[in-house]
């Protein structure tokens, strides 16, 4: 796979970054899409733009890998993965933790008894404030904490809880100054009991983990969301006992990658994964705290 060209909106900057990878400088995303030689596009714009753009590419022909969230709502996201399907074209959300084999040997020592049946999940994802200006805290732009972090927490939910996954309560603090939500919590939960506790947000220490909680021992991965360097450790706790089940280094970033260019070129045109059922999860976890008291207010 070979990165052909590079567009944005400030040339310095577009000129900048396709020189660092001996790609082309374009200076609007039509000129991209107009292009016979582009088989696909990666979408990295704020939140907001994902749905036009995607839109736009996979009406070009051009199969898609587009950063999470795929889009602001779930309308949307099935909108786009509709257009894909009617094309026979590849459309990606871009999680990338998933793509790390611990998450896989994860799944293993699940599916393998090692913790009897899950009957629960944790998951967490906060990180400190991001600075001011960020387009993060631009509600036009779909800034915030539930499509910013909040969706890794939901995703690992996903990732080892079998069935379909429903909001039983959640939380969500709202900033007053700029409107978009910083922090939050939800309860999900599946019809055989499963439930799965989710935290996000802003403003806090840094903290990417999950847990899985068995009749018979807990699996933990810290550090569970973002790229890790060496080896990394899965820590089981069964019988009194604690075990750290050691997984070889690798890049997820390139197993995104590389795993959305096997799927253009075997050709793979399956839905994306989950992703219209991850859309609808985080729509009902903000519409379910907008519903309840548990819209947090602003401190004063």
């Amino acid at each position: 796979m070979d990165l052909v060209v590079v567009a944005g909106r400030d040339p310095a900057r577009t000129e900048r970054v396709a020189a660092r990878f001996g790609a082309e400088p374009a200076p609007a995303y039509e000129q991209v899409l107009e292009r016979a030689d582009i088989e696909a596009v990666y979408i990295p714009l704020p939140n907001s733009l994902h749905h036009h753009w995607a839109s736009a590419a996979l009406q070009a022909g051009k199969h898609v890998l587009v950063e999470k969230p795929m889009a602001m709502t779930a309308e949307e996201v099935a909108d786009l993965v509709s257009l894909a399907a009617d094309r026979n074209l590849v459309l990606r959300e871009n999680v990338m933790f998933p793509h790390h084999p611990r998450h896989r040997r994860v799944r293993e020592l699940l599916d393998g008894g090692t913790i009897g049946r899950l009957r629960g999940v944790h998951a967490v994802f906060g990180i400190p404030m991001p600075p001011p200006g960020d387009i993060r805290h631009r509600p036009e732009l779909g800034g915030g904490a539930l499509l910013d972090v909040g969706v890794y927490p939901v995703r690992a939910a996903q990732l080892f809880v079998d069935g379909a996954l429903r909001v039983a309560g959640a939380c969500v603090e709202e900033d007053a100054d700029t409107g978009v939500d910083v922090s939050g919590s939800a309860l999900l939960h599946t019809a055989d009991g499963v439930l799965a506790t989710l935290a996000f947000g802003y403003g806090v220490s840094y903290r990417g983990a999950y847990e899985l909680w068995g009749e018979e021992g807990r699996i933990t991965v810290e550090r569970a969301f973002a790229p890790v360097r060496g080896v990394s450790a899965v820590r089981v706790e069964r019988d009194g006992r604690t075990e750290e089940v050691l997984v070889p280094p690798w890049d997820q970033v390139r197993g995104a990658v590389e795993t959305f260019a096997r799927s253009v070129r075997q050709p793979d045109p399956a839905p994306a994964e989950g992703a219209v059922s991850r859309a609808r999860l985080l729509s009902e976890v903000r519409a379910t705290a907008h519903r309840s008291t548990c819209a947090v207010p602003p401190p004063t």
